[in-house]
């Protein structure tokens, strides 16, 4: 959003040089949190061609400065006072593009004028966040400020995290509709592009990647273990990979057929074998459970009842963590067996509220009644309810806070509910107010929902640019 301090910035550039040359962000690289930029790049572009000081503007369409640097060779490389403390950017790129620019001969120049913020006045005075989200950050930022947020969440470093979930190998087919079959009432479609990603308990330590120096992995795999090879080539390097192999199962693949063009859904085909492990695989199972909860601070469960975690490991589970964090999914192959009251004691759940409503058995009752009763029966301490675009709510010793949602359109609503929960276990382990915590894992959820499944992992970085512009 063009304003004074931007005004004030551009002139002081231009008396320092012949030629001004600005360059904007294009809006996909632009990072500063949910609904932002708030005028897209064609509008940036205009606005400040229309300054007759500004020489030549363009858009960088790129994450950094870089390849703007190398190709203009500037004399003079400005930015605003803000900068002069390389430590406060987030990115650390500006060292790097101070070194392309020396590299041409040429020099930083950072400008005196007062710094104005377009995030602080968004805030103030756009219509961009919701009640419920305004008053989330503003008890947010009574209680912390961004420099003491950053150095709380490098903490989680320190956190040792097992995941406990099946792996899924997610396969999207990008299709384009060709139209009925002449002969059958079924719908022709054309393949056009395939891609592949790392889906389950599989997600979830990629979204701790970043986070977590320490994430151990515990999982299945099918008997032939298929998908071993992409699995471990597709996690960090700071995760421990464990897993037995079921019998007579395949690796659990999930392949969704898409339309190109606008992502609608149009069929979903599963590999899988949902039936219980048998006896010699669940003792196998449980001897590598009891072994490594021990050496865990913060055990993370994503059920997706797929015949991996019985009964007896639930009950395991539940008695031996530390910290526990449950998302019990239902799906299109567990509806109606599925259940969440296999675990007890948790210290974090997410659940959708289809999915409680469901396990509750009651689709009129108010959601805060149905929380209430589920949180007092299974002993849960911090229960959040995921509403789509209405956002999530969590309850806590008899206290309601409601966070909107961030995502201004979601893409593919598959995996926000394990991002969240990987973020939002993180800032709950670590004693952080539940304000905070629904915060950041909202934020979490918003990533997720702008790509396709689980193509991306949550992005620290992202969500440090988000909270440094949210709370401005």
């Amino acid at each position: 959003m063009l304003h004074i301090g931007h005004i004030k910035h551009f002139k002081e550039a231009k008396s320092l040089g012949d030629k001004l040359f600005v360059t904007i962000t294009s809006d996909k690289f632009v990072n500063k949190g949910p609904q932002r930029p708030a005028f897209n790049e064609k509008h940036r572009l205009e606005s400040i061609a229309s300054l007759s000081f500004v020489d030549y503007v363009a858009l960088s369409d790129q994450k950094t400065s870089i390849e703007v640097i190398k190709n203009l060779k500037p004399n003079i490389y400005c930015k605003g006072p803000d900068y002069k403390n390389h430590k406060k950017d987030i990115t650390g790129e500006i060292i790097n593009e101070i070194k392309e620019v020396k590299k041409n001969g040429g020099k930083i120049h950072y400008t005196n004028d007062l710094t104005f913020s377009s995030s602080k006045l968004i805030n103030s005075y756009g219509k961009n966040q919701s009640f419920n989200q305004k008053k989330i950050i503003n008890n947010v930022k009574k209680k912390y400020n961004f420099s003491e947020i950053i150095k709380l969440i490098e903490k989680f470093k320190k956190i040792k995290v097992l995941v406990i979930g099946e792996v899924i190998i997610d396969q999207y087919v990008f299709c384009e509709a060709m139209g009925k079959s002449g002969k059958e009432p079924m719908l022709a479609l054309k393949d056009i592009r395939s891609e592949q990603y790392l889906g389950g308990s599989g997600a979830i330590c990629r979204h701790l990647s970043e986070f977590c120096n320490k994430i151990s992995l515990l999982t299945m795999v099918g008997e032939k273990g298929e998908f071993v090879n992409y699995i471990r080539k597709n996690l960090s390097k700071n995760v421990n990979f464990k897993y037995i192999k079921k019998k007579k199962s395949p690796t659990i693949i999930k392949k969704r057929f898409l339309d190109y063009i606008n992502y609608n859904k149009v069929l979903g085909v599963y590999s899988i074998n949902d039936d219980p492990l048998v006896d010699s695989d669940e003792k196998k199972f449980n001897k590598l459970l009891k072994k490594e909860i021990s050496n865990h601070d913060l055990i993370i469960i994503s059920d997706y009842g797929h015949g991996m975690i019985s009964n007896k490991s639930a009950k395991i589970i539940s008695k031996s963590s530390k910290y526990l964090a449950l998302n019990a999914q239902i799906n299109a192959a567990n509806i109606g067996h599925h259940s969440m009251r296999n675990y007890k004691n948790m210290d974090c759940v997410i659940v959708n509220e289809g999915e409680l409503r469901h396990e509750m058995r009651d689709k009129n009752n108010q959601i805060e009644v149905l929380m209430k009763k589920f949180s007092l029966q299974q002993k849960v301490q911090n229960l959040v309810v995921t509403r789509g675009v209405e956002g999530a709510l969590l309850y806590n010793k008899k206290k309601f806070i409601e966070c909107g949602a961030f995502a201004e359109t979601a893409v593919d609503k598959i995996g926000a509910g394990d991002a969240m929960l990987s973020i939002i276990s993180l800032f709950f382990k670590c004693g952080l107010t539940r304000e905070l915590s629904l915060l950041a894992g909202s934020l979490a959820a918003a990533q997720s929902a702008r790509t396709i499944g689980n193509k991306e992992a949550v992005s620290k970085e992202k969500i440090f640019k988000s909270l440094e512009h949210l709370l401005k």
